[in-house]
């Protein structure tokens, strides 16, 4: 592990040096290229600098431990206490910025919400579950843009997708993944009971062309009238498209925009973006459990994760945290339950690391 540091060290000094290079701030492409690899080698190197430093006062402070006088002894032993409590955390934290990092997870988001089982109930729960992640999105500064939409009548939505765009928007939310159940009393209950219904979240990449080759001739496209809101337009103009990937089977349908050109663009987005999902599960699947079905069934037992609402908790049953401020958490702010799976998966990340 430290040959390793040190070679990123010695590379980070190179283009630390390189960013003074004339011929480097000549050119302004060579010079971005340039800061963005200095800055991504920044955290490592400084980290790794300051794990050196403390190696360093250990050892000048067992050499105090001869020292003629006892209160120089005395606070050399205090000294040698608390390093040798930190380097082992410190050590570990370098272990974990070692690791590869996911190509993945600079990438945007496709987010997908539906109802489960439950009826209206699951479906007010799906529309709860896109307002909390719009709020983080809202905190995160990202923008969230709906590319298909099914409301209800009572307003839930039994299906919504949008596009999340920001900065490293799928190392965030990538954990999303699964069902999420719900324990509340609905708006409806007279007589007062505790419903469970569930919602399913599925979390994918943004898919860009080089990802994915989308074959004219693997592809069906259907144009049709929208059945949803929107006045005597949806009604005359068949804007609505359906987009058929044969080889796979995988059907995405887009009617929201008034344009059939705008909404085949956006279906092809969601449509190529779970392609590489399905790619990605594909080459990932002996690694195991990061998501052997993204969603499972929409079915309550299925679940990574369950909102009490009559205890005003929220526990995920991954890691086994549970959270009493779900009114909060609700309005987005699940920034401590994100940073919790994401060191729960670097954990595991690590440990594999470890083992081959």
């Amino acid at each position: 592990m430290f040959a390793k540091l040190e070679t990123l060290e010695k590379r980070y000094v190179e283009l630390d040096a390189a960013m003074a290079d004339p011929a480097v701030l000549a050119d302004m492409e060579q010079f971005r290229k340039t800061a963005k690899s200095r800055a991504d080698l920044e955290p490592v190197v400084l980290a790794f600098r300051e794990y050196r430093e403390l190696k360093a006062q250990l050892e000048e402070n067992k050499e105090l431990l001869s020292d003629d006088d006892a209160d120089i002894r005395d606070m050399a032993r205090e000294e040698i206490q608390r390093i040798e409590a930190e380097l082992p955390e410190r050590e570990q934290q370098l272990r974990v910025m070692l690791l590869p990092p996911d190509p993945l997870d600079e990438k945007n988001t496709v987010l997908e919400v539906r109802a489960g089982t439950g009826g209206d109930e699951a479906a007010l729960f799906a529309a709860d579950l896109f307002h909390m992640y719009c709020r983080f999105a809202e905190l995160q500064r990202w923008k969230v843009e709906i590319i298909s939409e099914m409301p209800t009548d009572a307003g839930g939505y039994k299906e919504v997708i949008a596009l999340v765009s920001g900065k490293r928007v799928y190392s965030r939310l990538r954990y999303e993944s699964g069902t999420h159940r719900v324990q509340r009393v609905p708006a409806t209950e007279s007589q007062g009971r505790i419903h469970t219904s569930a919602a399913t979240v599925a979390v994918m990449p943004e898919a860009d062309e080089v990802d994915v080759n989308l074959r004219p001739e693997d592809l069906r496209i259907d144009v049709y009238r929208a059945s949803g809101a929107g006045g005597q337009h949806v009604n005359k103009t068949e804007s609505a498209v359906r987009i058929t990937h044969i080889p796979t089977g995988v059907v995405v349908t887009c009617e929201d925009e008034r344009s059939q050109h705008k909404n085949k663009a956006r279906a092809m987005k969601v449509l190529a973006s779970r392609i590489l999902q399905a790619e990605q599960e594909k080459q990932h699947a002996a690694e195991a459990a990061e998501r052997r079905s993204q969603v499972g069934s929409g079915d309550r037992s299925e679940r990574i994760r369950t909102y009490n609402f009559p205890q005003g908790r929220v526990t995920d049953h991954r890691i086994n945290l549970t959270m009493y401020s779900l009114d909060r958490f609700m309005e987005g702010e699940i920034e401590s339950m994100v940073e919790a799976l994401a060191s729960a998966a670097q954990a595991d990340a690590l440990k594999a690391e470890l083992g081959a």
